[in-house]
């Protein structure tokens, strides 16, 4: 029987820290020496880059195509869901990585998406909190065979058909917009290095 007393975890809590987060983070890309572009292979950082934020946004679409209608509704563990149980937090994950490989520094990149998916884990432990007691039993034994962020591609499994809910649709798709976001404004703190010269602290 649901807990009364548990309720869904606020997400503008979640939306606020994001944000909070990204205004401390995002000033210091601009004094972030961007050594790895020393080896010759900025283009391709930039390329690989671009590459992990549309692969997190269209992650995104396709996890919301399977949750869409289903939210807090039912214990889903198809599609994404069959590989990890926050696929939408995996995904967000990858386009940060991706914003950070372009700016082609390693600590910032590895320092941002290490703060962002912390920040996405402790919510997922609140939001599975109010899971387990909505649906008891069942999210339980989807919980031990499935890890919780970090998908296992092994796990795999999905049904023929799918319902999709779109509305659902179209508020990721305004989310969406803020990951693909990431690659202006990675492009436009490169070009804002090259102009002001801007080179202040070297990372090894």
């Amino acid at each position: 029987m649901p807990d009364a007393t548990v309720l869904p975890f606020n997400q503008k809590i979640r939306l606020r820290a994001l944000r909070l987060m990204a205004l401390g983070l995002i000033p210091s890309a601009f004094v972030i020496h961007p050594i790895l572009s020393e080896t010759g292979a900025g283009e391709v950082l930039e390329m690989t880059g671009i590459g992990l934020v549309i692969a997190g946004v269209l992650g995104r679409f396709w996890s919301i195509l399977y949750i869409g209608g289903h939210k807090d509704a039912l214990v889903m563990d198809q599609g994404p869901y069959s590989v990890c149980r926050h696929p939408l937090y995996f995904f967000s994950s990858i386009a940060v990585l991706g914003f950070g490989i372009m700016l082609q520094s390693l600590v910032f990149a590895v320092l941002l998406t290490g703060l962002i998916f912390a920040v996405l884990s402790a919510t997922a432990a609140r939001e599975e909190a109010f899971l387990r007691s909505e649906f008891g039993d069942a999210y339980d034994a989807y919980a031990r065979r499935t890890p919780r962020i970090i998908p296992d591609p092994r796990l795999f499994k999905t049904t023929d058909t799918i319902r999709v809910n779109v509305h659902s649709l179209r508020t990721n798709f305004f989310d969406a917009l803020v990951l693909v976001a990431f690659i202006p404004v990675a492009e436009s703190i490169e070009e804002l290095r090259e102009v002001f010269d801007i080179a202040g602290i070297w990372f090894y």
